[in-house]
């Protein structure tokens, strides 16, 4: 049992009350860091190998300091002899001790002498300090998603003489914002205030690590919620955001009350919201795009101020394409390709702008190419490959899986001509399919290489002479490289970059199963 024997020592009250209150900490944690350091002043008395255990009193003060030995099976090894004993030694204490119970011996009090006392100081002011720490990180952790306001503290500089890092008070505690989370060209010196989002909070060896960003979009998503009341109410609804820090950004809203303009709501009475969050951005152009449902219609809003002539989805390959007038080209790319880079972001894919003649081009030559493959394929005149292209066939394939009634129905095409045409299709590519498997035992094409999105049976027949047999060896080349090999009439660069990421897809799954 142990010992509450000796005096009561309201002082030690006094103090744990005093330094909770002071470092506002639990008072408990106090009064544990107090019995560590008597603990450990204990065993400088009696011998770091014996188990001291200390226990004060909460209400009174009282310090109770007693050993502890572990009782221990009787054939177990004894480690440590003065923090164990045998079952039948215990027993010459008391029978009914278990293996497992403790033989706890209560000690006099301790004569605290001045290095003693140093000691039990410095052990408090340890844990006192380790409380404090983690108080912040409990504390900053749960601001992880919010903006906090800080005065600059330090700015820290490489050896270039740029910014590294601006170190922020933010009153119990200190932040960082690193080089890479600073809008460019911001300036800061000593006693700046400064607003920023928490990005992350780690808990270190030194006290809690706080990250802040004036660069990632939900910085400015966070400035609008505090500008804009409707936001804030959840009237209207932040559905996206695009920046690049520093010059420009898209942010897109909608109203979840049809009566209420979310545009109108951000821009403010004269500009005075957006203008607010544009100067805390410290110039940053912004612009405001109404959410749609229909995608084609989100499209054109967020490549404003250009006009779209056409929007093009491709949804299984995640791409756009759109058409403009020629004076309105630049406009849609933007300085730099800012303008397009940020609709891309903010609609969650590829846009690719093209002129109306880029297109009208481009779909000559890809006809063109059609039309060559089904003379040369199914032995026909241009006039009927030129139908078929017409009516939106695009290989071979297509031809001879499609139901005949919708071959038939092609204007100038009867049912004779139809069935065909299909036979002869059915036979080129039963023909190909057989050339492809030989051609593919011959070279040792791995059959993974089949489930790549964008490659047909010549391209993976010409890779693979090339020395690429299998998806891995696909997926170690970079966009230049597939374009050479397969040449570059074959793809585009936007295509291979989509060939070779479909490859490495396999390397993030595994990732994704070791994680």
């Amino acid at each position: 049992m142990e010992n509450f024997e000796n005096m009561p020592r309201p002082e030690i009250v006094a103090v744990a009350d005093a330094v909770a209150q002071e470092k506002s900490i639990n008072r408990e944690d106090v009064f544990t860091a107090m019995e560590v350091a008597i603990q450990k002043a204990g065993r400088t008395k009696y011998g770091a190998e014996h188990d001291i255990r200390a226990k004060i009193d909460r209400k009174t003060g009282a310090i109770a300091l007693s050993r502890y030995r572990e009782v221990v099976a009787d054939d177990a090894l004894i480690e440590n002899e003065s923090a164990q004993i045998r079952l039948i030694d215990a027993h010459d204490y008391d029978k009914n001790y278990k293996v497992g119970d403790f033989i706890i011996d209560p000690l006099p009090p301790i004569d605290f002498g001045r290095i003693a006392a140093q000691t039990a100081k410095q052990v408090i002011m340890q844990k006192v300090r380790e409380a404090e720490r983690n108080k912040q990180y409990e504390e900053y952790k749960d601001k992880i998603g919010s903006i906090i306001n800080g005065t600059v503290k330090r700015v820290e500089l490489n050896t270039r003489g740029f910014i590294s890092s601006v170190v922020l008070d933010i009153g119990k505690t200190e932040a960082m914002l690193r080089y890479d989370e600073i809008i460019p060209h911001e300036h800061f010196k000593s006693g700046d205030r400064v607003r920023a989002y928490v990005l992350d909070v780690r808990r270190e060896v030194k006290g809690p690590q706080i990250f802040l960003s004036r660069t990632c979009p939900e910085f400015m998503a966070k400035l609008f919620t505090q500008e804009v009341p409707e936001i804030y109410d959840g009237v209207v609804q932040i559905m996206g955001v695009a920046r690049d820090p520093g010059s420009k950004a898209k942010i897109a809203v909608r109203a979840n009350d049809k009566t209420v303009d979310p545009v109108g709501a951000c821009v403010g009475l004269r500009g005075i919201r957006v203008q607010a969050v544009v100067t805390e951005l410290q110039g940053e152009k912004i612009d405001i795009v109404p959410y749609s449902e229909d995608k084609a219609q989100f499209i054109v809003s967020a490549l404003a101020p250009a006009e779209v002539t056409k929007v093009v989805l491709d949804e299984e390959n995640n791409r756009i394409e759109v058409v403009v007038a020629e004076d309105q080209f630049s406009m849609a790319i933007g300085r730099r390709g800012q303008n397009v880079k940020l609709a891309s972001q903010l609609v969650g894919a590829q846009i690719d702008v093209l002129t109306e003649a880029q297109e009208q081009e481009r779909r000559s030559n890809e006809n063109k190419v059609r039309t060559e493959r089904f003379m040369e394929a199914l032995d026909v005149d241009d006039m009927i490959a030129h139908l078929l292209v017409a009516e939106g066939f695009s290989t071979v394939d297509e031809v001879a899986m499609v139901e005949l009634s919708e071959l038939s129905e092609i204007e100038g095409f009867d049912e004779d001509i139809a069935q065909e045409l299909q036979r002869r299709a059915q036979e080129f590519v039963a023909k190909r399919n057989e050339e492809f498997a030989a051609k593919s035992k011959q070279l040792k094409i791995d059959a993974s290489l089949q489930t790549v999105a964008g490659l047909d049976q010549d391209m993976i027949i010409s890779l693979a002479e090339k020395g690429v047999k299998n998806i891995d060896d696909l997926a170690d080349l970079a966009a230049d490289e597939l374009i050479e090999m397969l040449g570059e009439n074959a793809i585009s660069e936007t295509e291979a970059n989509d060939i070779i990421m479909a490859a490495r897809e396999h390397w993030f799954a595994d990732e994704e199963k070791v994680d």
